[in-house]
């Protein structure tokens, strides 16, 4: 940098100094033969033309100079992860690695799905995804098969990816972004900083707002129903439903709905059926993996016809991987969980 600010200094200093016998380079040389009228240029024009010539060439080439430090600059990518952590790369990452199937999701949606190198296991859509080595699951991960592929930044899950596990990928040197989506816009707002993240910004920011525009018309549509007390049942042993701060528990209250347990301090936390029957529900939702789970499932419930829920038949399944991935399927998800809702709520009004 300092070569070329010496460069343009000479080369402006020397403009100031044609009377000394200064002579422009070839490329700059200005000819005096006639123009426009055919009437040749004077010695003293021809000196103050040549002069604001080089002069326009030295700015141009300031100009150009400042531009190529700025995308130098630039290249540097500095994004702050949803638990508050800087997260800062010398350029946009080329090779990632997902910890966590909503990760996979958003990284596809910002337009990056290219620099996929690897992912955990249920990491299966889109289709493209399956293609990708597996590096792990929930229990634990790979390390030896992801120091292989030589990451440039690792997309881990806070609450979800062992807390061992990304200590020790951070020990070893790697670029950590964690994600916690709490609320359902912070879907938008991962994918925009995975956009940025991986050098795919405007692809990011188009599909983040039409997940905001989607994501508003839900709420208004439902905003101002009848409240529908709802207990939401991730696993059945343990019996595991979600509190307050979880992400289902917002795309239900956005539905109109209550969670029963959202004062719960835990994410995730385990109960019992004696904890279900004191809250009794007016509806049960929940999140089996196949029809003949779901079926066992709601079946259990049929057992208490005491509850409001069975007593109502407002027993009900919704697929896993449109509510539980914090990813952008879950407004299809939350579209779904509003409709049950909804058909819970008219039950209720006509009995």
């Amino acid at each position: 940098m300092k070569s070329i600010f010496r460069t343009l200094f000479l080369l402006i200093t020397k403009t100031n100094d044609s009377k000394a016998g200064f002579r422009a380079p070839q490329a700059l040389r200005i000819k005096t033969q006639p123009e426009g009228n055919g009437v040749p240029l004077s010695r003293a024009a021809t000196a103050r033309l040549s002069t604001w010539r080089l002069a326009e060439s030295c700015v141009t080439v300031v100009c150009l100079s400042i531009t190529l430090l700025a995308v130098e600059v630039s290249a540097e990518v500095v994004v702050q992860d949803a638990v508050g952590d800087t997260v800062r790369l010398s350029q946009p990452a080329k090779r990632v690695i997902s910890l966590a199937p909503h990760n996979t999701e958003n990284l596809f949606a910002a337009g990056a799905g290219a620099t996929l190198v690897g992912a955990t296991r249920y990491s299966d859509y889109p289709a493209a995804a399956r293609k990708v080595p597996r590096v792990g699951g929930y229990t634990g991960l790979d390390l030896e098969t992801i120091i292989a592929l030589k990451p440039d930044l690792i997309l881990a899950w806070e609450s979800g990816n062992r807390k061992e596990d990304i200590e020790r990928l951070r020990s070893l040197g790697f670029a950590i972004y964690l994600s916690e989506p709490r609320q359902l816009q912070d879907i938008a707002t991962e994918i925009e900083k995975l956009g940025r993240l991986a050098g795919t910004t405007e692809t990011a920011r188009q599909f983040a707002n039409r997940f905001r525009k989607q994501l508003e018309q839900l709420r208004q549509r439902y905003h101002g129903v009848r409240p529908v007390q709802v207990f939401y049942e991730i696993w059945h042993r343990p019996l595991i439903t979600i509190n307050g701060e979880q992400l289902i528990s917002r795309a239900i209250s956005l539905c109109g709905g209550n969670n029963v347990f959202a004062g719960l301090s835990a994410l995730a936390p385990a109960i019992d059926i004696e904890a279900v029957l004191a809250a009794n529900p007016d509806a049960i939702i929940t999140s089996a993996r196949g029809a003949q789970q779901d079926r066992e499932w709601l079946e259990n419930w049929r057992r208490w016809p005491q509850l409001r829920a069975v007593a109502h038949d407002n027993l009900y399944f919704i697929s896993p991987d449109l509510l539980q991935r914090q990813g952008p399927r879950i407004l299809q998800g939350t579209e779904q969980l509003c409709e049950t809702i909804a058909r819970a709520r008219n039950k209720l009004q006509r009995q």
